[in-house]
């Protein structure tokens, strides 16, 4: 519902173009939003009038106004003075304390409608049926991306993001928990990778800026059907977790990017033991040396080039050489061979996910 915050601006608005003071009260008389600095306790009086028949009343000097929503009695305004010019301002608030109720009463069925169609929880039917009801159009391009920072969400990072949008009606800025924000974008016909990877590019120069810290983003494939939207969540949810585990050095993580890592997430742990005992026969990469496992990782880096490899790591061919024998000699796998290459580094990325299912079961 409509916070007490924005009650208040509205008010000190009104105020500002009328030059009449108003109060918004709860039905028990406890007052939400006022500019009015000295207020006599009037609490009966609020009583009274909220069981009388009359939608407005004057009482001790004040004008009272009644605001419904949807005919159900919400709030009592009061303003200071009595008058034709009072009354006709007073009932100009109420209509538009009204209009606020009504405009975010659909935005709160909107953010309810996208968090329940994000986590699968409405059946086909409900989905068409509330989106026709709430104006929300069905085949359009749409795709989601997830948004994670160091700290728990708040109201004003959600803002950042519905800043950054332009507060466009046809996309949504929610959250389902407390750790992510999540970005429902409707698309261009024509948009693809490029304006994907620049509205993140923009997530993320927006939350930096505004001073959030590890800031990173990731997104689905783009769906033509409202119905598919949760498959483009999941798909970005995937990235974020496949992201933290091989692409570290990234803040943006696309799921058509993620290749063998998409794979090796979803292998059973018990199967990856088994692999891994199978290649280094009980040991592990963890067991190597920082040289050793330095030289591995610049010898991917440079597509299996030893020479490019020896003059990057600043030594000689053979002594390059030298390494990769002696690791042969304690694997079996010669990384010089194409073969025992894809081996060696898909059991390099197996070991990276286990330790980090590992850390996420503390």
């Amino acid at each position: 519902m409509i916070s007490n915050q924005i009650l208040q601006n509205t008010l000190e608005g009104l105020k500002g173009i009328t030059r009449i003071d108003f109060c918004i009260m709860d039905l028990d008389g406890k007052s939400l939003a006022s500019t009015i600095t000295e207020q006599e306790e009037c609490e009966e009086d609020i009583l009274a009038f909220v069981q009388s028949p009359a939608d407005s009343q004057v009482i001790h000097g004040y004008q009272f106004f009644k605001i419904f929503d949807e005919h159900q009695l919400e709030y009592v305004l009061l303003a200071n003075g009595v008058g034709d010019d009072v009354y006709m301002v007073g009932k100009i608030v109420v209509f538009q304390i009204q209009n606020l109720l009504t405009a975010y009463k659909e935005r709160f069925d909107k953010d309810n409608f996208i968090k329940n169609l994000l986590l699968d929880n409405l059946l086909l039917v409900d989905i068409y049926n509330r989106a026709k009801k709430l104006h929300i159009d069905t085949e359009v391009r749409r795709v989601i991306f997830i948004i994670e920072t160091k700290y728990e969400k708040d109201s004003n990072a959600l803002d950042n993001v519905r800043g950054l949008l332009g507060n466009k009606a046809k996309d949504f800025v929610t959250a389902v928990d407390e750790k992510n924000i999540i970005v429902v974008k409707e698309l261009e016909p024509g948009d693809g990778h490029k304006e994907l990877e620049k509205a993140a590019e923009g997530f993320y120069e927006l939350l930096r800026g505004s001073g959030e810290e590890d800031v990173l983003i990731a997104y689905g494939t783009v769906v033509g059907d409202i119905k598919e939207v949760s498959k483009s969540y999941k798909e970005a949810k995937l990235a974020l977790d496949v992201g933290k585990i091989f692409f570290s050095e990234k803040n943006i993580i696309a799921y058509s990017t993620l290749g063998i890592g998409r794979l090796i997430y979803q292998l059973p742990i018990p199967l990856c033991k088994m692999f891994i005992r199978e290649i280094f026969e009980g040991k592990s990469p963890d067991d190597f040396d920082e040289e050793t496992l330095a030289t591995i990782n610049k010898f991917f880096e440079n597509n299996l080039n030893v020479s490019e490899t020896s003059r990057q790591l600043y030594i000689h061919r053979n002594t390059l050489v030298y390494r990769l024998d002696k690791l042969q000699k304690s694997t079996g796998l010669d990384l010089r061979v194409f073969e025992d290459a894809i081996t060696f580094k898909i059991a390099l990325m197996v070991v990276k996910y286990m330790k980090y299912m590992e850390t996420m079961e503390y």
